[in-house]
């Protein structure tokens, strides 16, 4: 029996959709480990004996807060600084990983929405002890 295939094509068929099996990572807000940040940065507060380390609560209480903001201008600002941003925030180990420092590039690069805060997060920022 001949077949309709053209020779060197594999004998199989795949069924193929225009739906994504899955949302590149750009696309939605990173989930980002708030605790093990915290609790980490709070390890390496002690470590550095820093005089005036920060707690634990005020980490999460900051890094939920710059959650919230990117939560609210997340979708409206894609593009190549946003990527960038997020590429950036993700560079590291899962317990290093910012919101504070996110929503800070996305600040420095001007995306709209971003703004700055009435107040100043510090986090788990990776730039929190310094001035």
């Amino acid at each position: 029996m001949a077949s309709a295939q053209p020779v060197g094509w594999p004998s199989h068929h795949f069924a193929l959709s225009g739906a994504r099996a899955t949302t590149p990572v750009s696309e939605r807000l990173p989930n980002f480990n708030i605790e093990g940040l915290c609790k980490a940065t709070a390890a390496d507060d002690a470590a550095m004996g820093l005089s005036l380390p920060q707690p634990v609560e005020n980490c999460v209480r900051d890094e939920t807060a710059a959650k919230q903001q990117l939560a609210a201008i997340w979708e409206q600002n894609a593009g190549p600084k946003r990527d960038s941003c997020e590429a950036e925030a993700a560079i590291g180990i899962s317990d290093s990983q910012s919101y504070v420092d996110l929503l800070s590039c996305m600040q420095m690069a001007g995306i709209a929405g971003a703004g700055a805060t009435t107040t100043t997060l510090r986090g788990g920022s990776k730039t929190r002890n310094k001035k």
